[in-house]
């Protein structure tokens, strides 16, 4: 069991970064192992959420480049982003768990300087709402 929740929090975490991939498939194969569906939820849950925590480091991080020509964000789009997130604050990080936009809506809110603590509530809220609903879908 150890060694199946060591994966599924790695790929939960994975699936949390900007990378193409999903975690769904790895709580559902855990579902159907057998394993416990709290332990299943608490693990997939800390993975993603410490992924997340990781983008809005990145985010934060990445600031002090917006300047270098290589840099991936421009300065309308940065702004608009800045804008998107200024307008609709904190709350919006309840989409974090949404495909292509959660992730580098974790990264804006890190580039607006948000608070971990702040980041890491409504990140626990989200991801954590997702896969009690995807466990509780699965099992039904």
């Amino acid at each position: 069991m150890l060694w199946a929740m060591i994966f599924l929090f790695i790929v939960a975490f994975a699936a949390a970064s900007l990378l193409p991939l999903g975690s769904e498939w790895a709580v559902i194969a855990a579902l159907e192992l057998a394993y416990a569906a709290p332990v299943i939820w608490l693990v997939a849950t800390a993975g993603n959420v410490a992924g997340g925590l990781v983008n809005a480091w990145l985010g934060r991080e990445s600031l002090r480049w917006q300047h270098k020509s290589w840099y991936p964000v421009k300065g309308k789009q940065l702004v608009r982003a800045q804008t998107w997130f200024g307008r609709y604050g904190q709350a919006s990080l309840l989409l974090a768990w949404v495909p292509i936009v959660g992730d580098p809506l974790v990264v804006v809110a890190g580039m607006m300087q948000l608070a971990y603590w702040r980041v890491l509530a409504w990140l626990i809220v989200a991801k954590g709402a997702r896969y009690a609903g995807l466990i509780w879908l699965w099992q039904a």
